[in-house]
């Protein structure tokens, strides 16, 4: 396999990853994906250089089996380092990186130095110690120099690193000073840089440059300890506006912040250590004024204390797994463009029904088209496929605005069921359309299909008074062979259908509701003598949208739900959310099984809030079954399946 492809696929085509603005040099659209440089406490042993990727800026991997990647006792004069910053170059090809030259056994008023490190492959870095108390005068009662950072100041066309030092009595101040050609030291002695209007400490500085305005983030030490912003148009002029509120959206001591921009995107990622807690938090925000915290969505192998990120390109990735190896449970995630199979239509859709022909020798996928706001959309399409893996589109087969004037909106969760009557193959089309379910009839998979001119199903079984008239299902029987169709959101009902099956049997209408985390999507199989009745649970809204399934002896119930029923949910850790709203497909004359089911658009789909419930898109796993019966786990995946 050509490394740099299968890198490059992992990193871009599996996330459209995010990345911070470096240089002109680099595109935004070279970036692959994110390294993290961190350490991990306050034992000497945490405090050293470590790295994690991210494929999507959000869950980042451990390198290295989260040992350090540099040797603290070689680079320091303490024996240990923390508060790792990296900075790409103006030039897109030169790396800097400073630390804190830190032990803090010794005391957090024990250090007077900082590491300052270059490299042009993020591998292999020269140092240099900077003391400040030994290199310049009136530093006799410097205490502690904490948290350097470099940025690129245009006008002076130079680096700045800039840092919190203490003296005495006084508060931490933010100063600056301009580094060396050879970044080895500096050309001058520190000057303050910030200091709060009320004179209280500040440590932890990161600068971000948006739209021609410095945005210095920094931390309140010791008057509230959060995190706040400052703002000027020029990086040493001293013109510095305080916002005033806290950024963080905790109320847990917080420090360390670093802001991450999304690549092609307008979103910023504001990430800081909650130190108290063992733990890191992301926020969100367009405007680098408003945050909100990301509830969902994040994933670490590892518990890390204030570090940064900075994007990276495929062959730079390709460097640092070449040095310090591929995470291992990456396995998932390691995809090239030939095995990455989920989702498998290409663009937005749900709720999908899919059929084997009998007819035709195909697979047929029949589903929601999404993307569209509150679920608005009004025409449902058809997909075809030989092998379950490349999908063809076969363009619309129904317009509710063009051929179902009582529905006109929202065209929701079709089913689809093909009946040979008279010795000819019939298709039947259930859908739903303005929050009734209606039937559409042709002679082939992909129509045309006409609609029977007025709603199946436009009223609530009795004793109902709440939910929807939505999402269809049609079960045909195989021991008796009578058709049934399923509907509710809410409640379940089942009825069964006419002959014609475009009438139901109104006498046999019955609500067979399982239990309470019945939402919607029923779904309904026969394996070796018993049905299996599967459904969503929660809203297709929430990330934890998932499918729960029960068991009987008959198409009409009583439903039996057994204990550990859960069979496909959300996977955090490969950034998989609101997986719902699925059918089953058995291959013809096997014992194998396969759900269809909806998830949240990846990467991105977790970041949207509530429109990551109209935005989502269709995938296929293996659904297997134990000995006893019972309906394994499936575990959601980004490779799929390979039917042929």
């Amino acid at each position: 396999m050509n490394v740099k492809r299968f890198i490059y696929l992992l990193f871009v085509i599996l996330s459209g990853s995010t990345a911070l603005p470096a240089s002109a040099a680099i595109q935004s659209t070279e970036y692959a994906g994110y390294l993290f440089a961190y350490f991990t406490g306050n034992d000497k042993s945490g405090e050293a250089v470590r790295y994690a990727i991210s494929y999507d800026g959000l869950n980042y991997r451990a390198l290295n089996g989260n040992r350090p990647v540099l040797d603290s006792e070689t680079i320091g004069s303490t024996g240990g380092v923390r508060d790792p910053h990296i900075l790409r170059g103006a030039d897109g090809e030169t790396f800097y990186m400073v630390l804190t030259d830190m032990v803090s056994a010794n005391g957090w008023n024990s250090n007077r130095a900082m590491v300052l490190l270059k490299s042009t492959d993020l591998v292999n870095w020269t140092s240099t110690v900077v003391n400040i108390q030994e290199t310049y005068p009136k530093q006799d009662d410097l205490l502690r120099v904490w948290a350097p950072q470099t940025i690129y100041d245009p006008g002076a066309g130079k680096y700045m690193v800039y840092w919190s030092m203490k003296h005495g009595d006084g508060p931490d101040i933010i100063y600056y000073a301009y580094a060396n050609a050879a970044f080895t030291g500096f050309e001058g002695e520190p000057k303050p840089l910030f200091l709060p209007e009320n004179g209280k400490s500040c440590i932890d500085g990161d600068i971000v440059l948006k739209d021609g305005v410095y945005h210095l983030f920094y931390k309140t030490e010791g008057d509230g300890n959060g995190i706040k912003v400052a703002t000027a148009s020029s990086l040493t002029a001293g013109s510095w506006q305080e916002q005033p509120d806290y950024k963080q959206q905790t109320v847990d001591a917080v420090e360390g912040s670093c802001v991450v921009k999304l690549i092609d995107s307008e979103t910023h990622i504001l990430m800081y250590d909650v130190y108290m807690k063992g733990r890191y938090q992301f926020t969100k925000s367009t405007d680098l004024r408003h945050f909100d915290a990301i509830e969902e969505g994040i994933s670490m192998d590892f518990k890390p204390r204030h570090g940064t990120v900075i994007p990276i390109t495929a062959d730079e990735l390709e460097r640092l797994t070449d040095r310090w190896g591929m995470p291992s449970d990456f396995a998932e995630a390691n995809l090239t463009d030939s095995t990455r199979r989920n989702p498998v239509l290409k663009g937005s859709y749900a709720d999908p029904d899919i059929l084997y022909s009998s007819k035709t020798g195909k697979y047929y996928i029949y589903p929601t088209s999404d993307g569209f706001d509150g679920w608005g959309g009004y025409a449902f399409k058809v997909f075809s496929s030989t092998d379950l893996v490349h999908w063809e589109d076969e363009g619309v087969i129904l317009d509710l605005k063009a051929d179902v004037p009582w529905a006109g909106r929202n065209a929701w969760a079709p089913c689809i069921e093909e009946k040979e009557i008279d010795g000819q193959y019939r298709y039947f089309f259930y859908f739903t359309g303005a929050q009734k379910i209606g039937v559409a009839v042709a002679d082939h998979p992909t129509g045309p299909f006409r609609d029977l001119g007025k709603p199946l199903i436009d009223f609530k079984p009795e004793g109902v008074s709440g939910g929807q008239e939505i999402d269809p299902d049609v079960f045909t029987d195989p021991m008796s062979g009578k058709s049934y169709l399923y509907w509710g959101n809410g409640y379940m009902a089942v009825a069964e259908l006419n002959d014609d099956m475009v009438s139901i049997k109104r006498e046999t209408i019955r609500v067979i509701t399982p239990d309470r985390t019945f939402r919607e999507g029923a779904y309904i199989i026969y394996r070796n003598g018993t049905y299996y009745f599967l459904w969503s649970e929660d809203d297709t809204r929430s990330p934890n949208y998932r499918i729960r399934y029960g068991t009987s002896d008959s198409p009409l119930g009583p439903i039996n739900v057994p204990d550990d029923n859960l069979i496909l949910s959300k996977d955090p850790g490969l950034g998989i959310y609101g997986t719902g709203h699925n059918s089953v497909l058995q291959i013809p004359g096997k014992d194998e099984w396969y759900i269809v089911y909806h998830r949240f658009r990846y990467p991105d789909g977790i970041l949207l809030g509530d429109a990551a419930g109209y935005n989502r898109e269709v995938c296929i796993d293996r659904m297997e079954f134990d000995t006893d019966g019972r309906i394994l786990p499936v575990k959601p995946t980004h490779g799929g399946i390979t039917r042929f």
